[in-house]
């Protein structure tokens, strides 16, 4: 699979130019490639929704789909405060606590329905960017998530992966275990 990589990476510099960012040729390409469609799946599932069925509740217990959207956007706000450790090598945290996570998701459940969609799209936006712009070296850098555990940010991918795919799933929208990457069934 590497050399298919590879050659599609050459392909697409090819097709865009100077001045265009790609991923370090270190970076876990299959892994970013699962967070980037889980994305996008996402985005699928939260444009079929209208403003109102926002205020219906998501299959977390307790959350509306407002929560898991605000959820989902500040998750990828977290994770790159976790990508920017690794490059800059300065402690930032992913949450100062777990009360103001969160406080944050409830807060971000209250917002109009285009300013809750375009957090969504601009954090995950953002997070892109970050990982793009991370060099060789950055994604070794050792990192602890929420709960402690040290990590390299290599694995900040995965930890997207997971993350978009069950939210898009929790949207209770049709979304099934079916859509998802053969590597997360069953996981």
């Amino acid at each position: 699979m590497t050399d298919s990589l590879d050659a599609e990476r050459a392909a697409l510099r090819a097709r865009l130019g100077a001045g265009a960012r790609y991923d370090s040729p270190a970076a876990p390409a299959e892994d970013l490639v699962l967070a980037r469609r889980g994305t996008a799946y996402f985005a699928r599932k939260l444009n079929e929704l209208t403003d109102r069925d926002l205020d219906a509740p998501s299959l977390v217990p307790g959350w509306t789909r407002r929560h898991l959207v605000a959820h989902v956007g500040y998750h990828a706000r977290a994770l790159t405060r976790l990508a920017d450790w690794g490059r800059t090598g300065i402690e930032t945290p992913m949450y100062a606590s777990a009360a103001e996570r969160d406080a944050e998701i409830d807060l971000g459940a209250t917002l109009p329905a285009q300013a809750l969609r375009h957090l969504f799209t601009h954090s995950a936006v953002h997070l892109n960017v970050v990982w793009r712009d991370l060099e060789d070296a950055h994604w070794d850098a050792v990192v602890r998530t929420f709960d402690g555990s040290a990590i390299r940010v290599r694995e900040l991918p995965l930890l997207r992966t997971r993350a978009i795919w069950q939210g898009a799933l929790d949207l209770g929208n049709g979304g099934a275990a079916r859509d998802l990457p053969p590597q997360l069934r069953g996981s």
